[in-house]
């Protein structure tokens, strides 16, 4: 299954979208589109997955996405989520813009967010009011906040790579394939998957597609499994009352031991231990 080709639609007299998105227009599937795009959290929390990478989000998060990068954030349980979503062609205010030589540092940035950008730090707190901003300004001034948000971003640089996978290494084929892998994992990684299962999708032998999904993601398909399962516990364990050996079993874990493992592995604290320690942290806030 290819990702979704989203086409974006434009208000009259604009030039790029800006808008917020609530549930259930908020849950969009793994899906791609040649904008930009820059988006704030402004309710919920959940999963999210940006080319090979597997995170999660909470309220206040923002993100910024190169073209064509393939991503979806997918909310936590039946809580409403919603965003406000910036998007934007490169050539949307002219196809030289990005080539004078004051907007070096845009056109850098442009080529670094095909990894897919977290904000960070003092960064995130100045972007926040300027993109809830960009949804309700007219005229020139949504190029102007379009412009500093921009800037604050590439001149700061404080934000996290989060994506390994290298967009331009893929060709179609390629792409389609991973796309029908982490497609069918988003869906169904709380059921039991087989390599043997996996490796049909892709039509290949396990051998063949362990070697082929390493070089194509730089990771292994299992650990690409247990981010997404240890990724969907951590929000349950943080949204919801239910017990960690009820969270194992719905993550996709057959046992606690091997939870306990994988869990200790990425995250470096048990599931109990992640539960308080978000739990605290979120109490003083």
């Amino acid at each position: 299954m290819k990702p979704l080709i989203q086409r974006l639609p434009l208000e009259q007299q604009q030039s790029f979208v800006a808008r917020t998105y609530h549930t259930p227009n908020f849950e969009v599937g793994w899906h791609q589109h040649i904008e930009y795009e820059l988006i704030l959290f402004t309710k919920g929390s959940g999963m999210s997955f940006i080319g090979n990478h597997v995170g999660e989000f909470e309220t206040g998060d923002i993100y910024f996405l190169g073209s064509n990068l393939p991503h979806t954030f997918q909310k936590s349980g039946e809580q409403i989520a919603s965003a406000v979503v910036i998007q934007f062609k490169e050539d949307f205010w002219g196809s030289a813009f990005v080539e004078i030589p004051e907007s070096k540092k845009i056109k850098k940035l442009f080529e670094t967010s095909q990894q897919g950008l977290k904000i960070k730090g003092k960064s995130r707190e100045r972007l926040e009011p300027l993109v809830k901003e960009l949804e309700i300004a007219n005229g020139f001034k949504r190029l102007l906040l379009l412009c500093e948000c921009l800037e604050i971003i590439a001149e700061k640089k404080e934000y996290s790579k989060v994506s390994t996978q290298e967009l331009k290494t893929l060709n179609t084929k390629d792409r389609e394939c991973i796309d029908r892998i982490f497609q069918f994992t988003i869906d169904s990684f709380k059921d039991p998957i087989s390599l043997s299962q996996v490796a049909a999708i892709a039509c290949m032998s396990i051998p063949a597609f362990c070697t082929y999904f390493k070089r194509r993601t730089q990771k292994t398909y299992i650990d690409f499994l247990n981010e997404v399962r240890v990724g969907y516990a951590c929000n349950q364990l943080l949204e919801t009352n239910m017990s960690v050996i009820d969270i194992c079993y719905h993550s996709g874990y057959n046992t606690m031991a091997h939870f306990h493992r994988q869990f200790l592995k990425l995250k470096g604290l048990t599931p109990l231990q992640y539960r308080k320690t978000f739990a605290l942290r979120a109490s003083l806030v």
